[in-house]
């Protein structure tokens, strides 16, 4: 029976200077000051940020504030987030380019160790779910590091090996386009009808290494071959539920949620508008549009200071959707499946386009606060924030163990503290 919960909308928990008269009156000083008490409380692990693609892309210093981007360590700390898990995104654009994917996976994980290496006071790597419980107590972030697209292990399994030693702990196993191991839920082609032969061996040696397949991005014939094959349970990293976004194959349907939760599987929800629900993806094209229209008219540019914190400046002010759209979400996938199965994977970072009240990372607690409201327990947060997606990490290695024991093989893999970084489409 699915658990009762009262439906009643939040308003935002936002900064006092952003409230206008217009709006809700914020909730209570007690539920506030409940929801940020819990968000710092409990551990909150994000399955998928894009931070070290988009330093890439423009780089700022995320150990202080920053002009840009949805993540810096003070909002993060504010937000109570402690474990990121840092996406290594590969292009799909580079895959028929041999070694291109792998050299740029290797640079953006260098760059991933050079932020510890730089603020060890504030980061820390974490190869393991026990590196974040460690980190938690000694109040330092996590930086576990998932590889958005498997095209980085070209075609030969020896590679999942390296990535494995460098700290990778999830592959996504596609992204916008079919690959040698996965088609792509973005992808017509249907080059393999789900997983290669090569893909269904990629995953049988991710059982074993204890790297968590990631099914973000694939087909819906891929995860009937992931579910097949695997041995271990698997997330969604940054996926939402497709009934609010019908025929849209990027997000889960409910028959693939239901397989994923009776393999012991998470689906975590993603924060980006379009995901959200499917009037929001033109909503957020035209403000997206708007604000590259004037500054064109304005003669900027994101490329100059100026133009770069215009953009930031009005990406923040046109949120699109609300932080009850992220709860519909949730609530969606317990009445489905149970509170066991749901987590959280904003993408921050990595869309143009977020709802109110979960712009930044510095903006859990409002989800906290919005989920309060619902009648969750303190109990299904602690799940929703992290427990779940720990329990899978922890499922994988558990899994990982057990094979290698069998096989009187281990794999070796990066411990916790920082490594010395090396240099950085």
């Amino acid at each position: 029976m699915a658990r009762l919960r009262i439906l009643i909308a939040v308003p935002f928990l936002l900064p006092l200077g952003l409230m206008s008269c217009d709006k809700a009156p914020a909730p209570d000083e007690e539920l506030r000051a409940k929801a940020f008490e819990l968000a710092h409380e409990y551990i909150i692990v994000d399955g998928h940020i894009d931070v070290p693609y988009r330093l890439r892309e423009h780089e700022e210093d995320v150990t202080e504030a920053t002009v840009g981007g949805d993540f810096d360590y003070p909002r993060a700390r504010a937000g109570g987030l402690d474990a990121p898990f840092m996406s290594i995104y590969l292009p799909a654009r580079l895959q028929d380019t041999p070694g291109a994917s792998k050299a740029l996976a290797d640079s953006l994980i260098d760059m991933v160790e050079g932020l510890v290496a730089r603020a060890p006071d504030k980061f820390a790597l974490a190869a393991s779910v026990e590196d974040v419980r460690r980190n938690h107590e000694k109040g330092l972030i996590s930086l576990p590091m998932g590889m958005e697209n498997g095209s980085g292990i070209e075609d030969d399994l020896a590679n999942l090996t390296h990535f494995y030693e460098r700290g990778i702990r999830y592959i996504t196993l596609t992204h916008a386009t079919d690959n040698r191991i996965s088609d792509s839920s973005y992808d017509t082609t249907g080059t393999w009808g789900g997983l290669s032969p090569f893909g269904e061996d990629v995953v049988r040696e991710m059982n074993r290494l204890g790297i968590i397949v990631d099914v973000s991005h694939i087909s819906d014939a891929a995860f009937e071959d992931v579910m097949r094959v695997t041995e271990a349970p698997v997330f969604a990293s940054h996926s939402s539920v497709r009934h609010f976004t019908p025929g849209w194959e990027r997000n889960m349907s409910d028959d693939l949620i239901r397989t994923l939760a009776e393999r012991g599987g998470v689906i975590m929800i993603n924060f980006g508008s379009s995901f959200l629900r499917s009037e929001y993806t033109d909503e957020g094209a035209a403000i997206r549009e708007e604000i590259r229209k004037e500054m064109e008219k304005r003669g900027l540019s994101e490329d100059d200071p100026e133009g770069f914190a215009f953009y930031a400046e009005q990406r923040r002010a046109h949120p699109v959707g609300s932080v009850a759209d992220v709860a519909d979400h949730i609530d969606y996938v317990v009445d489905l499946v149970g509170i066991d199965h749901v987590g959280l994977g904003s993408d921050f970072d990595g869309v143009f386009a977020l709802p109110e009240g979960l712009q930044d990372v510095s903006e859990y607690p409002n989800l906290v606060a919005e989920l309060l409201r619902r009648g969750y327990s303190e109990e299904d947060l602690e799940k929703v924030l992290g427990g779940n997606a720990l329990r899978v990490w922890a499922e994988v290695e558990r899994v990982a163990r057990e094979k290698q024991a069998a096989s009187g093989q281990a794999a070796s893999g990066p411990s916790a503290a920082p490594s010395t970084p090396h240099d950085r489409p």
